[in-house]
Order: C-alpha cells, then structure tokens, then sequence
C-alpha cells in the first residue's frame, strides 16, 4: 500500500510540475521542494558529453541547440532592457532551464553567486525581486526554437552585461 501511495503522489507531483512556468532562484524552489535532484529524473539533458544520455546527439542538433539556447538568453536580456531592467555592471549567475515537449520553459531556476562577492557588488533584495517577476512574465509566453520527443534541461552559467 505504501509503494501504491508514493507512486500515486509521484505522478500527480510529475503533473503537476509539467503544467507551470515557473521562474525561482535555486535556494527558493528548494524551500518550495523543487530541487534539481527531483527535476532530472523528469527532464533529459539536451545536451551531454556522451551523446547516448543527449536528448539532441547529432552534431547538427548540438548545433541547432546551442543556436536556440543562445537566442533565449539573448531574448530575455531584450525584454529586461524593454522592461527598463538595467544592469550597473556585468553580473554572473548560472541558470538551469527545463522545457516541456513543445518548447516552453516548465521551469527556469537560477542563481546569483555571493562567494567571494563584495557585498556591494551582490544583487539587492529589490533587485532579484524584479529580475524574477520579469522572468516569470518573460517565460509564460516564451516557445524555445526547439522541441523533442522527452522533456529536456539545459543549465550554464551567464553574464548579464550593461548595455
């Protein structure tokens, strides 16, 4: 009965996760228990070293995957600056983004490092706070160029640069 149970929430929880578009910083999915643990048994990875375990294998593909993600960060850094969203200085962080079949972003989780960041060189409170209200509008209406057959994730880190 306890096997039926964890199976049962399994699924609904699997369904559920696939029906949003949610953007959250890493620290807050996994205060909400969305943990990228969790996420990789559900999503694929687009890409891979070995090829065998790539959603997308063939060099053209990797190619093509590379293009559309490039484009989508390049597309979100144009909806901030028509949002007035201005950066002060070149910011890293690192992103992990999980598509659904169809091209739409289920799940763009982030972060923004603090190790070995000055405090005044870290984002504010009020700063990530709207760059994560942008986000959630920007990825509601988003299609990624490119679909599969299996849900898929691509993670990488990135630079937010001053126009």
């Amino acid at each position: 009965m306890k096997k039926i149970i964890i199976a049962l929430a399994s699924i609904l929880l699997t369904q559920n996760l696939s029906a949003q578009h949610i953007a959250l910083s890493i620290d807050d999915a996994e205060k909400k228990g969305i943990t990228i643990e969790h996420l990789s048994i559900i999503y694929k990875m687009a890409l891979d070293n070995d090829t065998s375990k790539a959603v997308f294998k063939t060099d053209a593909q990797q190619e093509a995957m590379l293009n559309a993600y490039t484009k989508l960060l390049q597309d979100f850094g144009k909806f901030l600056s028509a949002h007035n969203f201005k950066w002060t200085k070149p910011t890293r962080g690192w992103n992990r983004i999980y598509f659904s079949t169809d091209g739409s972003i289920d799940y763009f989780l982030y972060t923004f490092p603090t190790v070995n960041v000055k405090p005044e060189d870290q984002l504010s409170e009020e700063k990530q706070a709207e760059f994560n209200r942008l986000l959630n509008l920007f990825i509601n209406d988003y299609k990624f160029a490119l679909t599969a057959k299996v849900k898929f994730a691509q993670c990488s880190p990135t630079v937010y640069e001053p126009k």
